[in-house]
């Protein structure tokens, strides 16, 4: 399995910016799609990002469409978030996670295991 560790969380105020980072162990790492998701306090787990393994194809929920990037460097098996115009519906734990197969052609909503220990990013109105 992959293995993930998230970093780059921390407090911001609403309309400002970070950035999360996922730094990957594995040789596989880019043969494997990679997703972002989150979990508010008293909300279930839902999704936010996916980009493919080889890169281009992204994926992205509704509620960050236009507000976030998904991206990945390959060569240094990092997968980032950049985060904008961040409001304090965004305060949540920030997962990454790695496709469970290799090569899918989708970015994908589903299908993610390895999970990350998880990043906390709080947004202040």
């Amino acid at each position: 399995q992959v293995q993930l560790v998230e970093s780059g969380g921390g407090l911001v105020q609403a309309g400002g910016s970070l950035r999360l980072s996922c730094a990957a162990s594995g040789r596989t790492f880019s043969t494997y799609g990679m997703g972002w998701f989150r979990q508010a306090p008293g909300k279930e787990r839902e999704f936010v990002a996916s980009i493919k393994w080889s890169g281009g194809g992204t994926d992205y929920a509704d509620s960050v469409k236009g507000r976030f990037t998904i991206s990945r460097d390959n060569a240094k098996k990092t997968v980032d978030l950049q985060m904008n115009s961040l409001k304090p519906e965004d305060t949540a734990i920030y997962y990454c996670a790695a496709h469970l197969i290799p090569f899918r052609s989708d970015p994908g909503r589903a299908g993610f295991g390895s999970w990350g220990q998880g990043t906390q990013v709080t947004v202040s109105s």
